[in-house]
């Protein structure tokens, strides 16, 4: 049923930088009110909601500060260096060093999946599912060694 997100708000201190910040990494302006700004994820089907707080600085929590914008695979290698032309540094996860994707053995499907902030450090993520077979594979691992592991 789900074919992507429809919206997510995050808390900005200060709006015009957000903006700036989702612009540079593609999204679109959709609307703006006193306050507040929407942007298209996906022109007419989804939107995040940024909303100027004075107070952006609560504890964090993934269900309240976290959005993954789902990319394509071959889009996913490719992330961390075109974050870094936009001077966005790729953020450590589950352990994992920022050096690249890792994959995530969700069952049925994996993903791969690369982490980063915004400048309220409110937590980014970019994911796609990948057509690998994961069926011995029981810990997540950066999808680069798991791409150049033997297959048996």
């Amino acid at each position: 049923m789900i074919k992507g997100l429809y919206e997510a708000h995050l808390p900005v201190k200060d709006l015009k930088r957000s903006i700036a910040f989702y612009e540079s990494v593609g999204l679109e302006v959709a609307h703006q009110g006193p306050g507040l700004t929407f942007l298209w994820i996906e022109k007419g089907k989804s939107w995040l909601g940024l909303w100027e707080a004075e107070q952006v600085n609560v504890p964090y929590h993934a269900s309240l500060r976290h959005v993954a914008f789902q990319v394509e695979p071959e889009d996913i290698k490719r992330a961390k260096q075109w974050l870094a032309d936009k001077g966005i540094e790729v953020k450590e996860a589950f352990g994992f060093a920022p050096t690249g994707p890792i994959v995530l053995p969700n069952r049925p499907h994996a993903h791969a999946a690369i982490y980063f902030e915004d400048p309220d450090g409110n937590l980014l993520e970019f994911i796609c599912p990948i057509e690998l077979d994961t069926s011995s594979l029981t810990q997540m691992i950066y999808l680069e060694e798991w791409e150049n592991k033997p297959k048996s």
